[in-house]
């Protein structure tokens, strides 16, 4: 007796050089495609740079699961259930069991259960980096690739706004917090 057949992938392994991948870029968006669906059934990876300026929002996500680990840089990151979700801020967030948004630096991993709210901001003067991973693939290369249409498509504000909007239900991610960018200005 035999089982079910499954999808037929290379039994070869692959390798992604530095400065190499698929890369997306706009605005505060400049995403690095460095495993995709295509090549794994467990998770999409990406190198994600994020600029001074740049904060996510508080969100959550019921299906995905999710991995940062900062490479260069420091973030503000949060991954816990508030006591009171606030819909303005999430800085000053607190869990049931004290936790607080914390400065994540190189070397620090966050793991993002499904269901959980996280968030991360860049408040430094640097570009920040990490690597990124999402499961199950491809949502999250899916809607880097929409959000960046999104963003280049010279539409109103109102307009792409509600377009994002949209696109974060489409895509499992019930959004907490405002995303917001505001870059430092010239000195």
């Amino acid at each position: 007796m035999t089982g079910p057949s499954l999808p037929t992938r290379s039994a070869e392994g692959l390798i992604v050089p530095a400065g190499e991948g698929r890369v997306l870029a706009a605005e505060a968006q400049h995403v690095t495609y460095k495993v995709t669906g295509e090549h794994s059934v467990a998770a999409s990876t990406f190198e994600v740079l994020v600029p001074p300026g740049f904060d996510v929002g508080a969100h959550a996500h019921t299906h995905s699961e999710e991995l940062f680990y900062v490479l260069d840089g420091e973030l503000d990151v949060l991954a816990f259930e508030p006591r009171v979700r606030t819909p303005d801020s999430w800085r000053s967030w607190q869990s049931h069991a004290g936790k607080r948004a914390m400065k994540a630096t190189p070397g620090t991993l966050i793991h993002i259960p499904p269901g959980c709210p996280h968030a991360f901001a860049n408040t430094s003067g640097v570009t920040a980096k990490m690597l990124f991973q999402s499961s199950p693939p491809p949502a999250h290369e899916r809607y880097f690739e929409e959000l960046l249409d999104i963003l280049t498509s010279g539409a109103k504000p109102a307009e792409r706004d509600a377009a994002i909007d949209a696109l974060r239900t489409r895509y499992d991610i019930q959004q907490i917090t405002p995303l917001r960018y505001d870059p430092p200005g010239p000195e």
